[in-house]
Order: structure tokens, then sequence, then C-alpha cells
């Protein structure tokens, strides 16, 4: 028998120097013959592979967040003197940002970010002008059930607007406007009512705590964010329903003035006077860049948790890692941010279901 070449014996049969792996988890996933529960699959999440382990890494990051309190660090020398008292440093939390794209309201994930503010579970809000309207529209009319492959072109005739594979008939922004209209006019005349120092213009998240209250309605996720005084910020307000409804409004009664600058401000300090921040953003663009903006002004988040499909091979922000964050100062250096790939349909809820939902 001809001896192997030792070329191939060198490059086929290596030997292994797997020192370094003597504490690390070996691959396993789910035993159904053991465990079919929702908590035996996520148990096995971590060591599954993939995108399995990040969501695994994500429910341990977002529990991270949830457990820090200010006595985990030691006072500073500059500290204002109330959080040098150790009951209070045991009682301070990191503050929790919740950013989401308006498609998560038109999914079934609004009842799982309804549930999050329900409870108090997170303390910011950071959304799209769709992430405020169509989970109003939704008080009124729910969406349907639709298919990806429906024809736009026949959908058209019929006042039926695809998301994906939902259905938004046109009669749901009717029943909107409808809604929509004496609220805004009501807001208008207190704008024209208040005089010298009691004057004012609203800005995104005073209208958005408004229609919360207004819509009165508890599978709302503005109606708990009115509630419990949870701050919800959206500065692309005028990005869909509610901005033809004001442009329409312009028309009939000029002068009514939506005022972003005041709510900048106001995101920027709820970053700034937290002692700790974790931001968890499911989805990309707009919802990314400002919760992470805001953050950047405290010199980055102490926990991050990113959930969306984007790549970072086209330089967008929606695609980029949070190492790339790290570089702007708005995620820091010592975190151990985690980003999952995945459609957030399917990955958000079972994060919630092995995190916020336990308790």
């Amino acid at each position: 028998m001809a001896a192997l070449p030792g070329c191939v014996a060198a490059a086929v049969l290596q030997q292994s120097d797997d020192s370094s792996l003597k504490d690390t988890p070996s691959c396993e996933g789910p035993d159904f013959d053991k465990d079919r529960t929702l908590d035996g699959l996520c148990a096995k999440l971590l060591t599954t592979g993939f995108q399995a382990t990040n969501i695994g890494l994500a429910v341990k990051e977002i529990e991270r967040m949830r457990a820090w309190r200010l006595s985990d660090v030691p006072p500073t020398d500059n500290e204002d003197d109330v959080f040098k008292d150790p009951k209070v440093r045991r009682n301070t939390k990191a503050k929790i940002f919740l950013a989401y794209t308006s498609n998560m309201i038109s999914s079934g994930v609004r009842e799982v970010i309804r549930y999050l503010v329900q409870h108090k579970h997170v303390d910011v809000l950071v959304t799209t002008g769709g992430g405020i309207e169509e989970d109003l529209m939704k008080c009124l009319a729910p969406h349907k059930m639709g298919d990806f492959r429906l024809s736009g072109k026949e959908l058209r005739p019929k006042g039926l607007n695809r998301i994906g594979n939902l259905l938004v008939p046109n009669a749901t922004y009717c029943k909107f406007e409808d809604w929509l209209r004496p609220i805004l006019n009501a807001m208008h005349d207190e704008v024209d009512a208040a005089k010298g120092e009691d004057a004012f213009h609203w800005t995104p998240s005073a209208m958005i705590d408004r229609l919360g209250k207004e819509i009165n309605d508890e599978s709302s996720v503005y109606y708990w964010c009115h509630k419990n005084k949870i701050p919800v910020f959206c500065p692309a307000i005028t990005d869909g329903s509610i901005g033809d409804m004001l442009y329409f409004h312009s028309y009939k009664r000029p002068g009514f003035v939506c005022d972003i600058a005041q709510d900048i401000r106001l995101i920027n300090d709820e970053a700034v006077k937290a002692k700790a921040t974790g931001m968890i953003i499911i989805g990309g663009g707009l919802v990314k860049h400002h919760t992470c903006n805001a953050n950047l002004m405290r010199n980055g988040a102490n926990f991050a948790v990113f959930v969306n499909t984007g790549q970072e091979f086209d330089g967008s922000d929606s695609g980029a890692r949070p190492d790339e964050a790290v570089s702007w100062g708005k995620i820091r250096a010592d975190a151990k941010p985690v980003k999952v790939y995945a459609d957030a349909t399917i990955a958000f809820p079972l994060i919630v279901s092995q995190t916020f939902a336990k308790q």
C-alpha cells in the first residue's frame, strides 16, 4: 500500500491545539424528547449556534441591563449627596430606551411593546410616524392578514394597502382622520388661548401623550405610555397619516406649530441625567440613530441590543454593527453589546419571553 503523501497529511491531518477551548460550551440544541416547552427551547438557544446563539446573548445582555443598580459602582467625589445614600443607590436602575420602526406596530409585535410599557419595563420609547398612528388606528379597526404575493395593481382599486403580508383598508385611515381632526382643532384652540407666560407650542412627545390620553383604549401602546408617564419621541411624526392631517389642517386653519427642538433637548436629557442606560433597538434608520445619538451625549450607553436584518457593507447606520457605535461614543468601550440578525417578529417575542415576561 502506498504511503499517504506528506503534503496531504500535513494539510488534512494537522494536529489540533484545542487547549483554548477547554471551558467553551459545546454546541447543543434543544432536545424535544426531554422538554417541549418554550423555556426549554430558549434555554438551548445560546448553544445552538448562528443567530440562535445571538438571541441567547441578547437575553443575557438585557438581563444585565435590568439587573444593574447604582450600588454596583462606588460613589464618586463629585456625585450629588442624594446618590451617596446606600438605599438610593440600591434603588437606582439603568434607564432603558426601547426604539422600534413602524412595521413592529403594524405587526403583532405591537402587543409585545404594549406589554412592556403597561408593566413599566422600559423608560423611554423612540419610534417613527407610522409607529404612532398605526397603534391608534388599530384601536379603531384591526389590520388584516394578507399575503406577500398579493398584487398591488389589484389591491389599489379595492382600497387595500399592503404592508408585507398585512392589509390595511383605506376605511381605517378615514376612521383615524375622523377621530384625529377634532383633537387637532382642540389642541390648536389651546395654543391660541394660551398667552404670556402660558404660551406654548406642541412638541411631538406632547402630541403623542395627548393622543394616548384621547384614545383611552387599553390595547394601545400610547394609552399606557400616557398612563405610566413614559415619554415617546418621534422626530418624524409628520411622515405618515398624521403628517397628512397636519397638511390638510394647515389649509383650513394655518398656524399650528409642532416644535421638534424642545424634544431633542428632552430625549438628550433623558440620557444625560441617567446613571446608566440600556438601548434595545428593533430595526434601523431614524429610530436607531436617534436613540444612539441621545446616548452619545453621555459618552455612550452601558448596554445595547440591536435586532435587525441590516448589513454593514453599504455603510448604512441600519446595518452598522455595535462596534461602529463604540467608535462614535454611542456605546461605551467596556460594554458588551449584541446584534441579532433576524426578523424581529420572530426574535423579539422570544427575547421578551425570556427576560421581561419572566418577572
